[in-house]
């Protein structure tokens, strides 16, 4: 791990990375990473009715503050939500673009396993895309029949701490009254994680590829 200096997190929709892997992004900003973070879709039509559009877009910017991470480090596309199939050429080709500009060490991407059609996009086209850099795929349990715990990163409280502060940004989903947008289902689910490799804390990946 002392060799990966750049990450790359893509995000199906604004909240995705925060939800994914939001405990081991603030790990690895403190030990000095650089994050870049790209969101395919605002869900401008999961927003309720008379919402701002750029809620979610505006969220996501509020959380990403909170890391400190600068603004030329994100971007954030319009794709349609549960539209990015009939985009997948021109996700691509952004996500060359990514990888020509960025030239990251580890690129996070949603797992192979989640169900979701926009994270499948977003998963299948980076793995095109980054076919030669490391990969690893996170988790979001709500999406999964089952999900390979294949590499673990440990966490301490106060990465916990400011995830959670994170998806405090995200008024919208806390007006949807999301099951999984509660502090307790991101510390047990850590817990749950830190048990499996015997830490207090963890966020768990599958390993698609793995470049030392």
């Amino acid at each position: 791990m002392q060799s990966i200096q750049s990450v790359l997190i893509l995000a199906p929709h604004t909240d995705d990375a925060e939800l994914g892997c939001g405990g081991t992004i603030a790990r690895f900003l403190e030990e000095g990473k650089k994050i870049y973070v790209a969101a395919f879709s605002t869900a401008r039509a999961s927003l309720p009715e008379g919402a701002n559009p750029d809620q979610l877009r505006d969220e996501f910017h509020a959380s990403m503050d909170m890391l400190g991470i600068p603004k030329e480090q994100l971007f954030v596309y319009d794709y349609q939500v549960r539209m990015l199939s009939y985009h997948r050429q021109e996700v691509l080709e952004e996500l060359v673009k990514l990888r020509q500009q960025i030239k990251p060490d580890l690129v996070l991407v949603p797992s192979g396993s989640d169900l979701h059609q926009d994270h499948q996009v977003v998963h299948n086209e980076g793995l095109r895309a980054f076919k030669q850099v490391s990969i690893w795929g996170y988790e979001l349990p709500w999406n999964h029949i089952s999900f390979d715990t294949q590499a673990f990163v440990p966490l301490e409280q106060r990465h916990l701490d400011l995830k959670w502060k994170m998806m405090q940004a995200y008024d919208s989903q806390f007006e949807k009254q999301r099951p999984y947008f509660t502090k307790e289902f991101i510390e047990g689910l850590a817990r749950v994680r830190g048990v499996q490799v015997n830490e207090a804390f963890a966020e768990a990946f599958e390993v698609k590829r793995l470049k030392f």
